[in-house]
């Protein structure tokens, strides 16, 4: 998983994050809904982007992009599709763009073009590796997770899981999924059954994450399978997949190979 979708995957599962990055209430989020919108002059879509619900006029719409490697012409091309944005919605709200680079030195810096927009707010740049307590913020620990050297993620997941256990049953198992998709993200050359053993996890096979994860694990076997002269019945019966699903993956594998 790209480390950008795994960011969009925490902004769209947990908003409240992006408010505490911000040093706001992270309350703010009730006020917003995250989504996706099409530029049609570009034919593309700005992924992050949190859109204040009707009553909630008064707030800000917020521009979110997430950078993990050198780009020198992020600045530009995020400013250029906020005004293309502006343009095509016409939105009542001010705006705000948040860009949020996994460590300082990817930065170039903000073009002297906008250095206005930044003196006016309307602009905020955080550096994700430079991040300090986060030991009270599930949100944050999460961020802290991600961007941390593997030796160090190890306790900050450990330390992430028991803060997750602690949170009211409601959210508990609902935050332990989202958790659970970091930590495949973050340590992806192990095994379930190593992560398992590392973080004293024992009840996210119950959780759709990994059932879906699991089956995945299953689908990617299939081509190997295939080659190895085993019919469909036989994988879908081997796999305890049913043969409809075994079949659909064979015709996405065929479309990936004409593409």
């Amino acid at each position: 998983m790209k480390t950008d979708t795994i960011f969009y995957t925490l902004l769209q599962n947990l908003p409240s994050v992006l408010f505490e990055l911000l040093e706001k209430p992270p309350q703010l989020a009730t006020h917003y809904e995250f989504s996706s919108v099409e530029i049609k002059e570009l034919a593309r879509c700005i992924d992050g982007v949190f859109l204040p619900k009707p009553e909630y006029p008064e707030d800000p719409i917020y521009f979110v992009e997430v950078q993990f490697q050198n780009d020198d012409d992020l600045y530009w091309r995020l400013i250029t599709e906020v005004f293309l944005y502006l343009n095509q919605y016409k939105p009542n709200q001010k705006w705000q763009a948040v860009v949020l680079w996994a460590k300082r030195s990817l930065d170039p810096g903000i073009p002297v073009a906008y250095q206005t927009s930044l003196q006016q707010g309307q602009i905020h740049v955080i550096y994700l590796d430079e991040l300090t307590d986060t030991s009270s913020s599930i949100g944050l620990g999460i961020i802290k997770l991600v961007v941390s050297p593997e030796d160090e993620a190890v306790q900050t997941a450990r330390s992430l899981i028991n803060l997750v256990q602690q949170a009211d049953a409601a959210k508990s198992r609902y935050l332990l999924e989202l958790v659970e998709r970091m930590l495949i993200y973050k340590f992806s050359t192990y095994t379930r059954q190593e992560l398992e053993a590392m973080f004293g996890l024992t009840e996210w096979r119950q959780t759709r994450f990994y059932q879906e994860v699991e089956e995945e694990t299953k689908l990617e076997t299939i081509p190997r399978m295939l080659e190895e002269g085993i019919t469909v019945e036989q994988i879908a019966r081997i796999l305890q997949l049913d043969v409809e699903t075994v079949q659909q993956a064979m015709k996405k594998q065929s479309n990936k190979k004409i593409e």
